[in-house]
């Protein structure tokens, strides 16, 4: 079983800073993409950034300029540092991961439990 685990999110006035953190852990034997998605009540959620295991970073254009991702692939852990935050910025925020658990199965996506962010103005 892989378990994802978000912490990082908060309160904070708009304009101000956050860094969101994910680690995997469990029965890994790779994780490929890594990624952030937010979610209001009764929507869909929508990807924020993503980071391929070599390091590329791709975000939505809502985000591009204030978001960074980034990785840490010996500890399975990947970050989102969320700068110039805006209240249009709050929702929850997911991690997520496409991970083999062994050599040859099948990759699945895994989600850690989201983690609220409130931007206030």
């Amino acid at each position: 079983q892989v378990r994802l685990v978000e912490s990082g999110g908060g309160l904070v006035q708009a304009g101000g800073s956050l860094r969101l953190s994910c680690a995997a852990s469990g029965s890994i034997f790779r994780i490929y993409d890594m990624g952030w998605y937010r979610q209001e009540p009764g929507k869909q959620r929508i990807l924020v950034a993503s980071i391929t295991s070599e390091g590329i970073p791709a975000y939505a254009d809502s985000v591009k300029g204030r978001f960074f991702i980034s990785r840490d692939n010996p500890k399975n852990t990947v970050y989102l540092q969320m700068n110039s935050l805006k209240p249009e910025d709050t929702f929850v925020y997911y991690c997520s991961a496409k991970v083999d658990i062994t050599w040859g199965s099948p990759t699945r996506d895994y989600w850690g439990q989201g983690t609220q962010v409130t931007v206030s103005s």
